[in-house]
């Protein structure tokens, strides 16, 4: 469990989790993770131990930290979505309540699905470069949370579009170089949606693409509005957008090192930026599938 995702509460979540395991007849434990740094060293601690499965309780940051503990391991994951947005959870159909979510796991139920990788390092949902992971660096320095956290994530946006963050971009893909100056680069571990109630969501995790969208601002204007979508979530309703779909790409820049969004957590990388799919790496537990109604 993350004592730092946005829901708060880990102390009552905890003793829940506790009182549904007995309820269950399941043996678990539960670690409390004071610091996003704790959460990798404590699953490999209970992988060496034997565990027969992780579950992270927490955001999507914890999840993709838990998600490469198990695919080292090759054991299933599963999820209590405990953090501001769970994105990986809802393209999953699990319950975002902790009961729900809870007999998600106990059930059984498992498939596997894709995660992408860039450079080493993978990402359940989405990885960016440009103008998203400055915003994130700027908003994590107030350490804010609840409504405090997206008045930081306005500020930081602000703050970054003022300085106008333009970067030139060449990617290879499918062995064609495409030259791009741009403000922000969105891969996302399959398709989103781009249009419609559901934007921003994805239909599958297990098609083997990436989808790899770099934006064409050409001012500040398109800057203020880019940013307003990313406060809000809703870099799937962006239209000013080149699109590819793919299983592998560089990204290169004229840079030593660059910061590079996975799921919400930024981590320094160096150029080129070689992203690929890896199909059906992640086994997860999941809801069983509908079956169809008879006749």
């Amino acid at each position: 469990m993350n004592a730092g995702s946005g829901r708060g509460g880990v102390v009552e979540a905890a003793r829940r989790i506790e009182t549904l395991l007995a309820e269950a007849g399941r043996p678990g434990r539960i670690v409390l993770a004071r610091h996003g740094r704790d959460i990798r060293p404590a699953a490999e601690r209970a992988v060496t131990q034997g565990t027969a499965g992780l579950v992270a309780a927490g955001g999507d940051g914890t999840v993709n930290t838990l998600a490469g503990v198990a695919i080292d391991a090759g054991i299933p994951l599963g999820v209590l979505p405990q953090g501001t947005l769970n994105h990986f959870a809802k393209d999953l159909g699990i319950p975002t309540d902790l009961d729900g979510a809870l007999g998600v796991v106990l059930a059984g139920h498992t498939r596997r699905v894709d995660v992408g990788e860039v450079s080493g390092r993978i990402f359940v949902n989405n990885s960016s470069l440009g103008v998203y992971p400055r915003i994130v660096r700027l908003r994590e320095r107030y350490g804010a949370r609840g409504p405090g956290k997206w008045l930081a994530a306005l500020w930081a946006t602000l703050a970054v579009l003022r300085r106008h963050p333009f970067a030139a971009v060449r990617l290879v893909a499918n062995g064609e170089p495409v030259l791009r100056r741009t403000p922000f680069v969105f891969v996302g571990n399959n398709e989103y949606r781009m249009e419609g109630l559901r934007a921003g969501t994805r239909e599958t995790l297990d098609r083997g693409v990436l989808a790899i969208y770099v934006m064409n601002a050409s001012g500040r204007r398109s800057l203020v509005w880019l940013g307003l979508q990313i406060l809000l979530g809703r870099t799937g309703q962006l239209q000013e957008l080149d699109t590819f779909l793919l299983d592998e790409a560089t990204i290169e820049l004229k840079r030593s090192a660059v910061g590079v969004a996975l799921d919400g957590e930024v981590a320094e990388l160096r150029p080129p930026l070689v992203y690929r799919s890896r199909p059906g790496a992640l086994q997860v537990f999941v809801p069983p599938a509908e079956e169809p109604a008879p006749g």
